[in-house]
């Protein structure tokens, strides 16, 4: 809980700190508690309370690309809340992460923090926005341009919808169709959020083995 943290240590917004600084500050966090982001001598610490609607949004999101990794016979390996830093530059921690085709089991089994400086970023990176859509649109976005992620996901868990974006070069624009996962629309997946406020996730991954084996 927030409680825990020093005082002098802010939540859900961007400080400016040296990397060292960022560390300590880390060291001081609960275990497994919260998320943490660097990225211009800047860090952000996100410890809201992510709720129900967060979490049912982050399983059926990782269920989707699982599927249809599988239906479709793409190789991946998925991470929960990965920690992806660049040593004394850039650091985040996604909610979901990807790593795809011949990347899909470049990150070696037991490893904790992914050393960008030793292993490729993520093909997809995934974020789970219900308090954080601006910075998830805005300064997040940027920090995974300069991380050099191949395609960026952000899902608005209040309006149940996907915004995808293809990264190069720095920047990015908004994609219809998924490039890592080949063939997939975007607006399926928006369709599957939608579908999840009025069923479960039983009756969405059905509706979902139709659409994907079509």
């Amino acid at each position: 809980m927030v409680t825990q943290i020093k005082k002098n240590v802010k939540t859900e917004t961007w400080i400016d700190s040296s990397w060292d600084n960022y560390l300590q500050v880390l060291e001081t966090l609960p275990d497994e508690k919260g998320k943490s982001y660097y990225h211009h001598q800047q860090y952000r610490i996100e410890m809201s309370p992510l709720g129900n609607s967060h979490a049912s949004d982050h399983s059926l999101i990782n269920y989707i690309v699982h599927l249809y990794g599988t239906l479709k016979g793409i190789e991946l390996n998925g991470k929960d809340n990965p920690t992806l830093r660049k040593p004394n530059f850039r650091e985040a921690q996604a909610d979901l992460a990807f790593y795809v085709g011949k990347n899909a089991n470049v990150i070696p089994w037991g490893t904790s923090i992914i050393n960008l400086d030793q292993y490729p970023a993520p093909n997809l990176v995934i974020e789970i926005a219900s308090s954080s859509l601006a910075d998830d649109f805005g300064k997040k976005r940027l920090l995974y341009e300069d991380l050099a992620v191949e395609e960026y996901w952000v899902v608005d868990v209040k309006k149940a919808q996907v915004t995808a974006f293809k990264i190069e070069k720095q920047g990015s624009y908004r994609l219809n169709t998924s490039q890592v996962l080949p063939n997939l629309e975007i607006s399926l997946v928006t369709e599957a959020l939608l579908q999840s406020r009025e069923t479960t996730h039983t009756q969405v991954g059905n509706w979902l083995l139709q659409q994907f084996q079509n």
